[in-house]
């Protein structure tokens, strides 16, 4: 009983401490509001307001046609130029797509051939210029299929595919990024926030007052995980509620209790990783630093920004480990497809015991910390 007093009244002072840094405070409002809907909203994979230029060597009535089916908001409106003009526009950026219709476009496929349409593509914006290549390729394919359905040219195809995309039906990037900003914001504040509070104790000389006191490691580092914890996880909540479902109308299809168990195991780890982090750093510049190699690699390794089946056989391997794979995994499945306790209970497992595990090896090394400190 005085072990989870002691804990109690530490985290309390944890929360008197966190309140009063005004800039902390503000720095964990603007990181689960305005950065949530910026992440989510002021980047996509999507292909919006693309430029686009033709050159007409046709100048029939199908090519028209093509022309015109490009429109805001995936295309802008096209632009009609030379050849001689499109080598120099590309090279300076006017356009991130050049397509020239070649000379009896039309009579050509009238008459059963197939023709070529060349496509140039400014690539140094590769994910965009990829997606717009395929966008591109269904605008010409389906504006061509529909002018020749007229005439009688047979253009039946021997299967027609039917999509269906689940989860996500009309591809929206923001739902998908502003899950991910969330999970990202919750690894990188929990282990900031936990790891600071470590070495301002030290820097401030009150971890000296505590050696003092009738208190054991665990306690101190108890308080920090159960204090920080509650702060990070009331900030999740009202970034979930507020920012994801209010304004960026996001559905979330599974038990918001479900997802929010899952996240009172991860942040066990990463409130762990933060007090490991705090005490092998001996100032606040060099927890920085460690912060910057650790966190982007559990981010770039978690699979919220690159499919885990995408990386290589070895990395997949060793990304099994890592709690923050599986944290974006359950999230999925909980948030996206709505699954319950028993689609997810393994990595709920695993989140457990490699938090544990590194929790044990954290508190190890900070009792061992105290020690050479008293």
């Amino acid at each position: 009983m005085t072990t989870l007093l002691n804990i109690l009244w530490l985290g309390l002072k944890e929360l008197r401490s966190l309140l009063s840094d005004k800039v902390m405070v503000i720095f964990v409002i603007y990181a689960f509001t305005l950065a949530i809907h910026v992440q989510a909203t002021g980047t996509s994979s999507e292909v919006n307001n693309a430029s686009i230029a033709f050159i007409d060597e046709d100048q029939s009535q199908l090519s028209k046609e093509i022309i015109n089916a490009f429109y805001p908001p995936r295309f802008r409106h096209p632009v009609l130029i030379r050849a001689d003009e499109m080598q120099d526009d590309m090279d300076r950026g006017l356009y991130m797509f050049t397509v020239v219709i070649p000379p009896r476009f039309e009579r050509d496929l009238r008459s059963g051939r197939n023709p070529s349409v060349q496509v140039n593509i400014d690539a140094t914006a590769m994910q965009q210029a990829g997606i717009g290549a395929g966008y591109i390729k269904n605008i010409i394919n389906d504006r061509v299929s529909s002018i020749l359905r007229r005439t009688d040219v047979n253009t039946d195809m021997p299967v027609q595919l039917v999509v269906r995309k689940l989860f996500n039906p009309n591809a929206v990037s923001s739902w998908f990024k502003s899950v991910v900003a969330i999970i990202n914001q919750i690894s990188l504040l929990t282990v900031i926030l936990t790891g600071a509070a470590v070495i301002r104790e030290r820097e401030h000389g009150t971890l000296e007052h505590l050696l003092v006191m009738p208190l054991t490691s665990f306690e101190i580092a108890m308080a920090k995980v159960w204090a920080n914890s509650l702060v990070i996880l009331v900030a999740t909540a009202a970034s979930l509620f507020l920012v994801v479902q209010m304004v960026l109308q996001v559905p979330f299809a599974g038990s918001v209790v479900l997802w929010f168990l899952g996240v009172l195991l991860y942040l066990f780890f990463a409130t762990a990783l933060g007090i490991y982090l705090g005490t092998i750093s001996r100032s606040m510049a060099q927890f920085a630093l460690l912060i910057i190699l650790v966190i982007v690699v559990l981010m770039l390794l978690s699979g919220g920004s690159t499919p885990v089946e995408s990386m290589p056989g070895w990395l997949q391997t060793a990304t099994y480990f890592l709690p923050a794979r599986h944290f974006v995994s359950f999230s999925q499945v909980i948030i996206y497809r709505g699954g319950g306790f028993w689609a997810v209970w393994q990595e709920f497992a695993m989140v457990a015991a490699v938090g544990l595990a590194f929790f044990v090896y954290s508190l190890a090394l900070f009792r061992k910390s105290i020690a050479v400190t008293k």
